[in-house]
């Protein structure tokens, strides 16, 4: 996840002067308010270790706050547990990344699915991006092991970009598959002259910290950053699934 822009490194003490607030949730508000008034809250609720809140930022972002909210802490918080080490913040944000991805109907993806799909993946895809080529030319071994390919659209050079010009025509086009493989070869494509939502899915992307693609969402809700090779992707996306 990329590092919240307000704070500076992992961990911050913070000492707020604020009102006094009837319980943490409003304590911890207020203090979050005055760093920044459009920081996107989803939820504050008491974090496994005692005495710590965690704070849900929209995009499954996780920060962690004293109940007075005059300390601040962004990192991970671990759990050692029979000796092993559980990642907490990690399988959090997991799951609030897994629940924004299965709001996307699967209408406003392009879909590539085996007869009995496992499990799924969900790639974040510039037609541009090479190693985007070159997973894609593995989708058929996905799919032969299990594994059904789901793609939103992430323009890395914006709006007005040659990838989001390829995108467009993909999401606008009558056969959306046909129109992503010939995309991924480097054919040029109609220009796409529909409304479409890749600008929406581009800012998807954006709040659960997709920075470049492909991105791979597993069906647990785990960002992969980069090309992962496809037995090994199908191995780790049937254990998440």
């Amino acid at each position: 996840m990329p590092v919240f822009r307000l704070i500076a490194g992992t961990a911050l003490g913070l000492v707020a002067a604020i009102a006094q607030a009837a319980d943490p949730d409003q304590a911890i508000r207020a203090t979050l308010s005055k760093l920044q008034p459009d920081l996107p809250i989803e939820a504050i609720a008491e974090s496994p270790m005692t005495g710590l809140f965690q704070v849900q930022l929209k995009g499954g972002r996780l920060l962690y706050a004293s109940g007075d909210g005059q300390f601040l802490l962004q990192g991970n918080l671990y759990q050692f547990k029979d000796g092993n080490a559980v990642n907490l913040t990690e399988k959090a944000e997991s799951k609030g990344i897994a629940k924004l991805i299965n709001e996307v109907p699967l209408s406003e993806m392009v879909v590539f699915a085996p007869k009995q799909p496992k499990t799924h993946i969900t790639v974040f895809t510039d037609t541009d991006c090479g190693y985007c080529q070159k997973l894609h030319s593995e989708v058929p071994e996905l799919n032969r092991l299990g594994v059904e390919v789901r793609y939103l659209a992430f323009p890395r050079q914006g709006q007005g970009s040659h990838g989001y010009n390829g995108l467009a025509s993909v999401w606008c086009a009558k056969d959306r598959q046909d129109a992503m493989n010939k995309a991924k070869a480097r054919q040029e494509l109609p220009p796409g002259t529909c409304e479409n939502p890749v600008m929406k899915q581009y800012a998807l992307g954006q709040s659960i910290g997709v920075n470049g693609t492909p991105a791979i969402v597993l069906a647990n809700g785990q960002l992969i950053p980069g090309y992962q090779p496809a037995p090994q992707l199908a191995k780790i996306a049937l254990e998440a699934k």
